[in-house]
């Protein structure tokens, strides 16, 4: 596990020569004893809170045994589904890399294409997570402007998977896309969650009243609890 800032350390290392970050990112075995440890004594430190326990995984299909053994402990609460990696010959890249690499298109299509094969391809997640994820390192500079109607086609097709999966989509509030709300409810998806993606505790819930007013608008409507997912 690497520290997330300070000079040279291997994330300024990253930054500067994103060729090296597929090696350099590597996440740590997960130490769920230590996990729920931590959730236990913020239940008991936060009593009137409602601490759920959660987990995301990325890319399941890839890892779907390992995914599968830790759902059998019954201990998670949610579980969420992410792909933030595409395949390079016999290894993955992240799409920051791959734009340097690839065509901004090419990146894209890759992206949108391999969403319904880990939606078929996996069992253990119930969510899916920032179906934008490859949008957010668009190369600007050399492609421009990004539009999401070059990709619709594969945007609807990813989400129709999701949907007829009976998945619920996130809606991932680091940036509001209202066109991901529109396309969703239109492709047949029936709830969605919020997620704010906070990497820090100042980002936590950003942006969920402006969000909420936008899944308002195409029909979704909340639970009966603050945690329960929005539906339509």
């Amino acid at each position: 596990m690497f520290t997330a800032s300070g000079r040279g350390t291997p994330v300024d290392r990253c930054r500067t020569h994103p060729d090296e970050c597929n090696r350099l990112a590597r996440a740590p075995i997960l130490d769920v004893d230590g996990y729920l440890d931590s959730i236990e004594r913020c239940q008991h430190r936060f009593p009137e809170l409602r601490i759920l326990t959660g987990v995301e995984f990325g890319q399941p299909h890839l890892h779907e045994a390992q995914a599968s053994h830790l759902l059998d402990l019954g201990v998670i609460d949610r579980v969420l589904g992410s792909l933030h990696t595409l395949e390079v010959g016999d290894d993955r890249s992240e799409p920051n890399t791959l734009f340097r690499k690839w065509s901004a298109d090419e990146v894209m299509w890759a992206y949108l294409d391999e969403i319904p094969r880990m939606v078929a391809g996996s069992r253990t997640f119930e969510v899916f997570t920032h179906i934008d994820y490859a949008v957010r390192a668009w190369p600007i500079e050399s492609a421009g402007p990004f539009d999401p109607r070059r990709f619709e086609e594969g945007f609807r097709n990813a989400m129709r998977a999701i949907a007829d999966s009976d998945r619920i989509l996130e809606m991932n509030t680091r940036r509001l896309w209202p066109w991901i709300t529109q396309w969703w409810s239109e492709e047949g998806g029936k709830a969605v969650t919020f997620g704010s993606d906070a990497h820090v505790p100042e980002a936590l819930a950003a942006n969920f009243p402006e969000a909420t007013a936008m899944l308002a608008h195409y029909g979704f409507r909340p639970g009966q609890r603050p945690e329960e997912y929005w539906t339509r």
